[in-house]
């Protein structure tokens, strides 16, 4: 892998027993997850509901891991300084949810974490461009938001093989994430296309605790 960006895996706790929080973030970080992914939806943004920021502060303290929180909210702006000072380390949103992306680039920042972009399957990549010199991810959507466990859109890897040559080319080591349908097939394709960081849910939960420490490694041997 030398020379290649290196692989993280991003478990998703929309796929964990939420009657179990604390203890399933503390068994994925032990398993040797990288991030945490936490995905919040609102309902309105998405046709789903999930968590505030007030569990994001009650699993903080479970967890050493940064926190990857992925907003499918809109609007955005109002809530960041909720989930930064709740325990958020990376904070990604979607250019949908407000007329300002680069503002809410901007608050991410001044609130204390790290911005990212969520392309839907349907966002074009050009999006992107005008915002990359003040972005630390990139998150490509490989399901439509709102559900786990839809079916990998395998057009969505055109769009990481694009987004990683401009990355290679203007800045380098900014995190390429894929979202969406991953499990042990289709993560070699993800990570062949370009992406350096995997939200896994279903594919890092199933079986119980005893086996995501060999998901999570299963995952990252895709590369």
């Amino acid at each position: 892998m030398s020379g290649k960006p290196q692989i993280k895996i991003a478990p998703s706790i929309l796929a964990s027993d939420f009657a179990r929080l604390g203890e399933e973030v503390r068994a994925i970080s032990k398993a040797g997850a990288d991030y945490i992914h936490i995905d919040v939806m609102d309902g309105h943004f998405v046709p789903n509901i999930t968590i505030g920021p007030d569990v994001v502060k009650a699993l903080r303290p479970h967890s050493d891991k940064p926190f990857d929180v992925h907003l499918m909210i809109a609007p955005v702006d109002p809530y960041i300084d909720a989930f930064v000072q709740a325990g958020a380390d990376i904070i990604s949103f979607h250019p949908e949810a407000g007329p300002h992306p680069h503002r809410t680039v901007q608050a991410i920042k001044a609130a204390g974490a790290k911005a990212g972009l969520v392309l839907n399957p349907g966002t074009p990549v050009e999006v992107l461009w005008p915002l990359l010199g003040d972005l630390d991810l990139i998150l490509v959507m490989s399901v439509n938001p709102g559900f786990g466990g839809q079916s990998f859109i395998e057009s969505q890897l055109r769009k990481i093989e694009i987004i990683r040559k401009r990355i290679d080319a203007e800045k380098p080591g900014i995190d390429l994430e894929v979202d969406g349908g991953i499990n042990f097939e289709t993560a070699p394709r993800a990570i062949a296309a370009g992406a350096n960081v995997l939200v896994a849910g279903t594919a890092t939960f199933k079986g119980g605790e005893t086996a995501y420490a060999k998901n999570i490694a299963t995952l990252r041997g895709a590369a």
